[in-house]
């Protein structure tokens, strides 16, 4: 399985330790390169110990020479969110991007990570945000049902 992680800033959580296990298991780990502003983002191989380089706004990315990737299990840092998948970032909008190109070039996992704290009884939306499919925090795993997405799409 390919999975896209990514690189911790400023109080994210961190989920390097989770992608070294993946790798330990078998896992293909990559993270992610923002390949043009406003685009959705790249990713490259990833391995404990590979080099890096600085990226865009100044955050580590693999080197040039480390393949594309596509994942099939994408983890999402997470500023704030809400049990319907709704989440808040640092406002460039690449996640929800890079979800879209995903999920329609097939079929794609979300997985928000973030701390309990960081939940909200609802996070403000946009038409392009893309909802996730489970945010896990250091108390619990959520799934996000779909009837909960829809049933907050039609409230909202």
């Amino acid at each position: 399985m390919a999975v896209g992680g990514y690189w911790p800033i400023a109080e994210e959580i961190d989920p390097r330790p989770l992608l070294s296990a993946l790798d330990r298991a078998g896992c293909a780990c990559a993270l992610p390169i923002v390949a043009a502003p406003g685009e959705a983002l790249a990713f490259r191989a990833w391995r404990p110990g590979f080099p890096m380089e600085p990226g865009a706004y100044g955050i580590p990315v693999p080197a040039a020479k480390s393949p594309a990737q596509v994942p099939e299990l994408l983890l999402v840092p997470l500023l704030a969110f809400d049990r319907f998948g709704h989440r808040l970032g640092y406002g460039g909008g690449y996640y929800d991007r890079t979800l879209q190109a995903l999920r329609g070039q097939g079929t794609v996992l979300s997985v928000g990570l973030a701390y309990a704290a960081q939940e909200m009884p609802a996070v403000p939306r946009d038409a392009g945000d893309e909802a996730l499919e489970w945010v896990v925090t250091e108390r619990e795993a959520i799934r996000i049902e779909a009837a909960a997405k829809t049933e907050e799409t039609e409230e909202g």
